[in-house]
């Protein structure tokens, strides 16, 4: 059973699942080698619980308990815990190599989780030492919000393993679905035609990017494509569309748009820079 739960990578998404497992009652180990992200990381997660108290989900107590129970660092040699969730670059190199140095750090019943949003698994665990403990546990932002998590299992991942995230994640208050490493795995594969079809109605300039979020708005989408995409970061998002693109043989309706590359090339992410398709 994992007791303690070690997030590397502190941005947007690692925070976010670092809050989410001390909310769940976890002790939580928070890795980040950059140390102004880290802060950042301490000080975002301090708001999102000071709003929880304001609403009064929780109270002034529990947000203190919450925040003890994570241990904030940028020293690699603490991230000893059942499993590792990484939530770094999407890159494999990258992904590949951390999990290479905490697999000295670690045993082997030790679990590797990437929270990638489309590279492959298989792919990362064929080059990880004992492969049947790496597995995909892919979080959706805002991680302590959203209640969806994606167990992404290889041909090598240990039944046991499984068992022990599909039950991590229930134990974090969320709904895992157990999928096969594909391109996109279930919810990006689904998802690319929504950001796809609206990027290239802009490009076409058959209407804006307020109009076309409003309109799927109003058909009953909580938030519409542009606006989702500035949340989830468009060096994210255009990562995800050229990764399953050229994962399905690089399908015309598919074609990552010329619109998001050059928001990427500006460093207009969206809320993280405070510009995107909108200001913030």
């Amino acid at each position: 059973m994992i007791s303690t739960i070690c997030v590397c990578g502190a941005g947007t998404m690692g925070s976010g699942i670092a809050q989410a497992a001390a909310q769940s009652g976890f002790p939580a180990i928070l890795y980040e080698v950059n140390p102004v992200v880290l802060e950042k990381a301490e000080l975002s997660i301090g708001r999102n619980l000071d709003i929880l108290v304001e609403k009064g989900k929780i109270s002034a107590a529990d947000k203190q308990k919450i925040m003890q129970q994570i241990r904030f660092t940028g020293d690699i040699a603490d991230c000893m815990a059942g499993i590792c969730i990484e939530a770094i670059i999407e890159k494999p190199e990258a992904k590949i190599a951390l999990f290479g140095q905490l697999a000295e750090l670690n045993g082997s019943g030790s679990v590797f989780a990437s929270n990638t949003s489309s590279l492959s698994i298989s792919d990362i665990a064929r080059q990880v030492k004992n492969p049947e403990r790496v597995i995909g546990m892919h979080f959706f932002n805002p991680a302590p919000v959203m209640k969806l998590v994606e167990v992404v299992t290889t041909d090598q991942t240990g039944k046991e393993v499984i068992e022990q995230v599909t039950e991590l994640a229930r134990q974090m208050g969320k709904t895992p679905v157990v999928c096969k490493d594909s391109p996109g795995f279930i919810v990006n594969r689904v998802a690319r035609p929504y950001y796809i079809e609206s990027l290239r109605l802009a490009e076409e300039e058959l209407a804006s990017f307020e109009q076309i979020d409003r309109l799927m708005e109003s058909a009953g989408f909580k938030m519409g494509p542009f606006k989702l995409m500035d949340l989830i970061g468009n060096d994210v998002n255009y990562a995800v569309s050229c990764s399953v693109y050229e994962q399905l043989n690089k399908p015309e309706r598919l074609k990552p748009s010329f619109i998001q590359e050059r928001k990427v090339q500006e460093g207009k992410l969206g809320k993280k820079t405070g510009e995107g398709y909108y200001n913030y």
